[in-house]
């Protein structure tokens, strides 16, 4: 379906918008913003950007993503995804590193919506997203340890080496922390689903572990001051951009644009198997682009479709893209009304939220269907995308996943089946077609598969014994597509069986294969005479030409 504007899309959502729908939207809108409060704080910490970098995060994302997005049903925000590749930044560049990555990114994700790629994000294979998806929520939880057990442990590069620190120094737990962490897990984990509809347990988790870790005087670490504007103080400028450090940006960017492009697309395959309307990618790509470019310059970190969110949207009513415009709202009230309370959370409880949201977010249902069923190229592309993941950076991971991507591309289409049978004489005549059959020497071989440059060692093997063939015909009806490698193997085949008095010939040939070998020159050196609509009249027009072949060799 081809991409929609922005105009006919309102004009679809909003057709008979009235009161009724309004305040379908507007309770949505509470649910969902209910459910977003906590994991923006969370997120933010995780970034390293602090928590009300991931509540403006929201609030601008949700304000101008969901209004210039692609789906009525698609929510934005803060996501532990980017929060793994920011915390990197941060520790690296500083904030300023951080928030030049994100304007990149955005630029990026922008001309992907304008130019109309987004349709090549879905030629990532489940497997590897599935172990991205795994990795992270492995890094989230060897980088929230530090705010469960209220310590403080040096930074590291990798969430493998982070895991390694703690086996080489001696630490001492904060009991009160781990006590918090653990009350909100298990309020996470216990809390009735049905429940969740009318309040959310990583909410209502963070309200238990702020009114323990304050009533009772523990010394939890706590988020601490909520400035209340949208505006932060340290935020970017363009007398701030490390001009003289842009090469250093560019994988990081690219990282930024793959992760949140991938969620997008994700996000709205969820959605619109749930409500029947179809995700406008490239508009959605172009939403997030522009968001991501604004939020930078609020202070905020990069922002991406929340499927969490977006499901709780869905599932409480939703009708459009108020939805996410009035969660916005209700979150920026939240920042200015309750942030005396919000400054009081302890980052182990955040944690906790962090720990157990990473978690739900693994497909384990899929994973273990997939290895149960023992399908090796999926669990090695799983593993290996997981492994990267978690020990090198998440940079390096896309850059294994991109190439497992390729490899398993062509684990998929590189298989060709090449059928190579004598004359049915038998089977001619039941279908009407007169041939006298005294050539033994004509050939059919039933292609199946595209010809491209990993398949061409399969087409040598099958045609390596050719001593005995007059009349060779290749019956191509099953080739979708040929390559310039593809070209040149069936070019060394006609030499070989022109030197031995043979004859190539084709039948069901597509029309962009002879295109192709059109523009090669190899219907002009083998002869348009050669190219049948079947092979049943390459068969015949083999016996009528003569086998001069049986007759070289007195057969």
């Amino acid at each position: 379906m081809p991409r929609r504007s922005l105009a006919r899309l309102y004009k679809d959502e909003f057709s008979g918008y009235s009161l009724v729908s309004f305040q379908k939207d507007l309770i949505a809108g509470l649910s969902v913003a209910a459910v977003a409060l906590p994991l923006a704080l969370a997120f933010g910490v995780a970034s390293g950007a602090g928590a009300a970098a991931g509540l403006i995060t929201s609030i601008i994302g949700g304000l101008l993503i969901g209004a210039l997005g692609g789906a009525p049903y698609q929510i934005s925000g803060a996501k532990a995804v980017t929060s793994v590749v920011l915390i990197v930044l941060v520790n690296r560049y500083g904030l300023e590193g951080m928030w030049f990555a994100t304007l990149f990114s955005g630029l990026l994700m922008l001309t992907i919506g304008l130019l109309k790629l987004g349709r090549y994000i879905a030629f990532i294979p489940a497997p590897v997203i599935r172990g991205f998806t795994l990795g992270i929520a492995l890094i989230i939880i060897i980088r929230q340890t530090d705010n469960l057990l209220g310590i403080k442990t040096p930074t590291t590069e990798t969430a493998a080496q982070k895991l390694l620190g703690y086996f080489n120094i001696s630490f001492n737990p904060n009991l009160h922390a781990v006590m918090i962490g653990l009350v909100v897990m298990g309020i996470m984990i216990f809390w009735p689903k049905k429940w969740n509809l009318y309040f959310p347990s990583s909410l209502f988790g963070l309200i238990i572990a702020a009114l323990l870790n304050w009533t009772l005087g523990w010394s939890a670490a706590i988020i601490g001051d909520i400035p209340r504007t949208l505006i932060l103080s340290q935020h970017l400028s363009l007398t701030d951009i490390p001009w003289t450090h842009l090469p250093d940006f560019i994988a990081p960017a690219l990282t930024l644009t793959a992760l949140g492009s991938v969620e997008a697309f994700l996000c709205g395959a969820s959605g619109s198997n749930m409500t029947g309307i179809r995700l406008q990618v490239n508009q959605q790509l172009i939403g997030q682009g522009l968001g991501n470019m604004t939020l930078p310059f609020f202070g905020a970190i990069p922002t991406t479709s929340a499927m969490i969110r977006t499901k709780v949207a869905i599932q409480s009513g939703g009708q459009t893209r108020m939805v996410s415009i009035l969660h916005s709202l209700v979150l920026l009230l939240a920042m200015f009304l309750l942030a005396p309370f919000i400054e009081w959370i302890p980052l182990a409880a955040l944690a906790g939220v962090l720990m157990v949201t990473a978690v739900r977010t693994v497909e384990w249902d899929a994973i273990k269907r997939k290895f149960g069923k023992r399908f090796k190229t999926n669990m090695i592309a799983f593993t290996i995308a997981m492994l990267a993941t978690v020990i090198l950076n998440l940079t390096n991971a896309i850059l294994i996943g991109t190439f497992l991507v390729g490899v398993v591309f062509l684990n998929k289409i590189a298989t060709i089946d090449i059928d190579v049978q004598d004359v049915d004489i038998k089977r001619l005549k039941q279908r009407g077609i007169r041939t006298a059959g005294k050539c033994r020497h004509v050939h059919v071989a039933f292609l199946t598969g595209p010809l491209f440059f990993a398949a061409t060692g399969k087409f040598n093997e099958a045609f390596a014994n050719l001593n005995d063939t007059h009349a060779l015909i290749l019956s191509m009806r099953g080739i979708p597509l040929i390559d310039t490698e593809g070209l040149e193997e069936i070019y060394r085949l006609y030499e070989k069986l022109q030197k031995q008095g043979g004859t190539l010939m084709f039948a069901g040939v597509h029309e962009n294969v002879r295109t192709m070998m059109e523009r090669d020159g190899l219907v002009e050196i083998i002869g348009g005479e050669n190219f049948f609509w079947s092979s049943d009249q390459a068969i015949v027009e083999a016996e009528k030409r003569g086998c001069q072949f049986c007759e070289s060799s007195k057969l």
